[in-house]
C-alpha cells in the first residue's frame, strides 16, 4: 500500500478578509492561518507516512518577496525530508509570478515539474506526470505537455486548471472532464478552483479545495486529500483548516420575545460551535421568517449584532461577522400614518422617473470609482438597476423602522 496527500491552493501568507477581524484578539489568533493549515498538512503526512505531498498549484499568493515565507517554506519541506517523504510540485498561476519560486533553495526532496511537463517515478510502478505554468497566464490547455502514462503502471497527473469554468476564477488552462477521462490516467490531481470537488472517480479527477479559505465566498471546512494505493485507489478528506467561514439562518417565527431569540441564538451558535472542524469560526447570521416584531428588530439591528457578536464569542470558538435581517411582516401593513406613508413610498420608488433619478445618482458615484473598480461593482445595465431596487427598499425600511419607533 502506498499513500500519497494531494492538496493545492494554499496561498500562502495571503490574509483573511472579514469584519470580524476587526477584533484584535480574533486577528491574533488567525493571522498565520495559510501557514498554519500548511502545517498541518506537513503533521498528517509524517503521521500517514506518505510517500509524496502532492501540491498542485498556487502555493504562493502573489509577487511580494518574502524571506521570512521562503524560510518558513524550506522548514517544512525538511521536515518531510527527514522523514523519506518527496513533494510532487506544479506551479500555478499565482507562482509563476512570484519571485520567491524561482530564487529559493527548496530542499532535495522537491521536484518542480517544469512549463514543458514531464514525469517522475515515485515508486516502483508509480509515475507522477505534471506541467507548471510557465508565465502568468495560460490562455490555451496544459494537458498535450504531459507525457503520456507508463504503461502497466499506476499514473498520476497533477494539473492546475480551471477546467471549463468556475464562478470566481479567471479561466486559465481550459480542458474539460470528458478530455481528462480519455488520457489514460488513474488520477488527476488538480488545483486553482478553491471549492472541493470530486468530478470522477473512474478515473479519479480531484479538486481538493484551498486548505485555508479566506473569506465567505470560501465557507466551510478546508480539507486534503489523502490517497491509498493498493489494489485499487481510494481517497479520504482530512480537515486542515484553522478558522472557517460559516453562513446559518436561523427562523425567528414564533420567537416572539428578546428572551426568546436570544435562546436562539444562544442554541444556533452552541450547536455550530460543537460540530466545527476547525478551531475557530466566523459566522454571518440571517435571521430570516415571518414576525410581529419586524419593524422593531429593523430599527434595532445594530442592538441585535451587539447581542448576536457576545453570544457568539461565549461558545469561546465562534466570532460574528455579520448580522442580517431577512424577515416580513406578520399580517402586512396596518392602517396607521406610518402604514399610509409605507405605502406611498412603495408606490413612488416603482415609478420610472424617481427610478431614473436614482441611477443617475448612481452614475455619478460610479464616475468617481477608477475603471476596474466600476466593472466588479456594476458589470451591466441589469446590476445598475437592481442595486438602486435594492437599495431604495432599503432605505425605504430604514425610514420606516424609526419612524414607527415601538408600536407595530
Amino acid at each position: 500500500m502506498i499513500r500519497l496527500l494531494h492538496t493545492a491552493d494554499i496561498h500562502l501568507d495571503s490574509p483573511l478578509r472579514s469584519l470580524a477581524l476587526r477584533d484584535e484578539a480574533l486577528a491574533q489568533r488567525v493571522r498565520a492561518a495559510t501557514r498554519m493549515a500548511f502545517t498541518r498538512i506537513v503533521d498528517i503526512a509524517l503521521h500517514e507516512q506518505v510517500a509524496a505531498l502532492l501540491i498542485a498549484g498556487d502555493l504562493f499568493d502573489g509577487a511580494e518577496r518574502s524571506a521570512r515565507t521562503a524560510a518558513y517554506l524550506a522548514a517544512q519541506l525538511d521536515r518531510l525530508r527527514a522523514a523519506g517523504i518527496r513533494v510532487c510540485y506544479i506551479k500555478g498561476n499565482h507562482d509563476a509570478e512570484n519571485p520567491i519560486t524561482g530564487e529559493v533553495d527548496l530542499p532535495g526532496n522537491v521536484h518542480v515539474f517544469d512549463g514543458r511537463g514531464g514525469k517522475l517515478e515515485l515508486a516502483p510502478g508509480l509515475w507522477i506526470h505534471g506541467v507548471s505554468f510557465a508565465g502568468r497566464h495560460a490562455p490555451e490547455s496544459l494537458v498535450p505537455k504531459l507525457p503520456a502514462p507508463v504503461a502497466g503502471c499506476v499514473n498520476i497527473a497533477m494539473l492546475h486548471t480551471s477546467l471549463a469554468g468556475a464562478a470566481g476564477h479567471d479561466v486559465y488552462a481550459p480542458c474539460s472532464l470528458a478530455e481528462l477521462k480519455t488520457q489514460g490516467f488513474d488520477y488527476w490531481a488538480l488545483g486553482h478552483v478553491h471549492q472541493r470537488q470530486v468530478h470522477a472517480t473512474d478515473p479519479w479527477i480531484v479538486m481538493p479545495g484551498m486548505p485555508q479559505g479566506r473569506d465567505m465566498g470560501e465557507a466551510g471546512t478546508r480539507t486534503v486529500t489523502l490517497i491509498t494505493i493498493d489494489e485499487a485507489i481510494g481517497i479520504t478528506e482530512l480537515p486542515v483548516s484553522v478558522v472557517e467561514f460559516i453562513r446559518c439562518r436561523l427562523d425567528v417565527a414564533g420567537r416572539d420575545s428578546d428572551d426568546a431569540l436570544r435562546d436562539a441564538l444562544r442554541h444556533e451558535f452552541r450547536t455550530i460551535a460543537d460540530t466545527l472542524r476547525s478551531d475557530d469560526g466566523i459566522v454571518r447570521v440571517t435571521l430570516h421568517g415571518v414576525t410581529a416584531r419586524r419593524w422593531q428588530m429593523l430599527r434595532d439591528q445594530d442592538v441585535w449584532t451587539e447581542i448576536a457578536r457576545d453570544l457568539a464569542r461565549a461558545t469561546g470558538r465562534l466570532w460574528l461577522e455579520r448580522l442580517e435581517l431577512d424577515l416580513a411582516a406578520q399580517d402586512g401593513r396596518g392602517a396607521g400614518a406610518t402604514d399610509e406613508l409605507a405605502r406611498l413610498m412603495d408606490h413612488v420608488s416603482a415609478e420610472e422617473v424617481f427610478a431614473e433619478a436614482l441611477r443617475g445618482e448612481l452614475e455619478a458615484v460610479l464616475a468617481e470609482l477608477p475603471p476596474q473598480r466600476r466593472a466588479a461593482l456594476i458589470p451591466d445595465a441589469d446590476a445598475a438597476r437592481a442595486l438602486a431596487t435594492e437599495r431604495t427598499r432599503a432605505g425605504a425600511e430604514w425610514i420606516m423602522a424609526r419612524m414607527k419607533g415601538g408600536s407595530d
